[in-house]
């Protein structure tokens, strides 16, 4: 059952991330939580989070996002759309505003990236590919195995789907990546599962990735023990962290249990030279894995040169607008 409450947005719609690849364009949430409901997800520590099947849906954020576009003396180059709060939930309501704020926004010639697992409706894929111009793509395929799929990404679309979403966007002209992330240990980071999914990502045209491996907090270990059917599965991945260590997420001023560096690394290494094979770039997510990586994992897009979003930040959870 899903439970869309609806309610009046106060604060700004545009809104700045403290993430470094997020730093030059602001970032719009449609809802608060999500209702793909990935037990792995990161908000399920937001103090903000509705909870399990529910989202709270700002019905007023078009009105608002069109009085703030009037007000600023320059338009912003391009938004990016938050995947704690997918674009492509689930919902009648979240999906009617989404292709009413991409309209605008297209109309406006502002341009667009988002992260997503979500099944984009046909209607609006064709929206996104008249405007390909406008458009940077990044779908969040962490396996090929419809099991393990269903069992953390209940609602998300199936991973055939987003190989098909992919290879539309790519075919119009989309610059379309693939998020390998989270990485789930002892489940998805095989190397011929790895293998398998990076031919198939091949196949479709995909020619750059990022990658991050599952992170945990108190919060995301209750929800994997609480959503996860099969306890067999969860045991194989909860046992690669005996041993974890505490990093700080960069940009964030907090800190997460993950996978040792060494462990990381290996793995990353391992990751790189299996995409290499199959002609396919990959980067590491440096806000998750600041111990390893620099620079940019790309998922902003890459976009003609501007002056870094100004707007003070307006923060209503730790992640708010970043990924």
């Amino acid at each position: 059952m899903v439970d869309v409450i609806r309610a009046g947005r106060r604060s700004a719609v545009l809104t700045p991330s403290g993430l470094p690849c997020l730093s030059t364009i602001p970032t719009i949430n449609l809802t608060s939580g999500c209702l793909h409901d990935c037990a792995y997800c990161y908000i399920h520590g937001y103090s903000t989070y509705p909870g399990e099947g529910r989202v709270i849906l700002y019905e007023n954020t078009l009105e608002k996002l069109q009085h703030e576009l009037v007000r600023r003396r320059a338009k912003p180059r391009a938004v990016y759309f938050s995947p704690s709060s997918d674009l492509f939930q689930p919902a009648p309501e979240v999906l009617d505003l989404a292709r009413a704020v991409l309209d605008l926004l297209f109309r406006k010639e502002i341009g667009v990236a988002f992260l997503t697992k979500g099944c984009i409706p046909d209607e609006i894929l064709r929206l996104l590919v008249e405007h390909a111009e406008l458009v940077r793509a990044q779908v969040g395929i962490i396996t090929l195995d419809d099991a393990i799929s269903q069992a953390f990404e209940p609602n998300a679309a199936c991973p055939e789907r987003r190989l098909t979403q992919m290879q539309a966007l790519i075919a119009a002209g989309v610059p379309t990546e693939a998020r390998l992330d989270p990485i789930l240990p002892g489940l998805t980071d095989d190397p011929q599962s790895v293998k398998r999914l990076f031919a198939a990502l091949t196949r479709i045209g995909v020619r750059r990735a990022a990658a991050s491996v599952l992170f945990l907090r108190p919060a995301i270990v209750q929800s994997l023990r609480r959503n996860v059917p099969d306890k067999e599965m969860l045991a194989r991945l909860l046992s690669a962290y005996q041993g974890s260590e505490r990093i700080g997420l960069r940009g964030t001023g907090s800190h997460v249990q993950t996978l040792p560096s060494a462990v990381r690394r290996e793995l990353f290494a391992q990751m790189r030279e299996i995409a290499s094979a199959h002609s396919i770039e990959l980067s590491v997510c440096a806000c998750k894995n600041p111990d390893l990586a620099s620079g940019s994992c790309n998922i902003a897009g890459r976009w003609p040169k501007q002056e870094a979003w100004s707007v003070q930040p307006v923060l209503a959870g730790e992640f708010a607008g970043r990924h």
